[in-house]
């Protein structure tokens, strides 16, 4: 989950694969619970798998201080939130879109939906 913008993809637990779903703009606290929760209505979605960005020591980074009130806030409104490890994820979401026509490359919120996709396959492949 970015500052200024938040990836969407969908997947099913039992299968592999995550499909991307655009991105939101960041705005508020408030309106980026607003729309996350049209999001998870309009998706039929179960729970949200979330980016917890973190240090390569394992620790919280700056930006996961960030990303928390975001986190309690869906809670608090019902919404079942669990976090994940997206160290890496940009750099992987870069990699498939290497050869992804230049105007899809060139556009961040592409690169932030394939980094949904790419943090949603891994909670997939978790193997739970």
């Amino acid at each position: 989950m970015g500052e200024a913008r938040i990836g969407l993809a969908v997947g099913e637990e039992g299968l592999p694969f995550a499909f991307g779903r655009g991105y939101l703009v960041r705005r508020s606290l408030e309106e980026d619970v607003e729309a996350l929760l049209d999001f998870v209505r309009r998706e039929g979605l179960a729970k949200l798998i979330v980016g917890l960005p973190l240090r390569t020591d394992l620790k919280e980074s700056a930006q996961a201080k960030r990303v928390l009130p975001l986190v309690e806030a869906l809670r608090a409104r019902g919404v079942e939130v669990e976090l994940w490890d997206e160290r890496y994820t940009t750099k992987a979401a870069m990699a498939r879109l290497r050869h992804a026509p230049r105007r899809v490359r060139e556009d961040k919120g592409k690169l932030d939906e394939m980094s949904a996709v790419v943090l949603l396959e891994g909670y997939l492949a978790r193997g739970v």
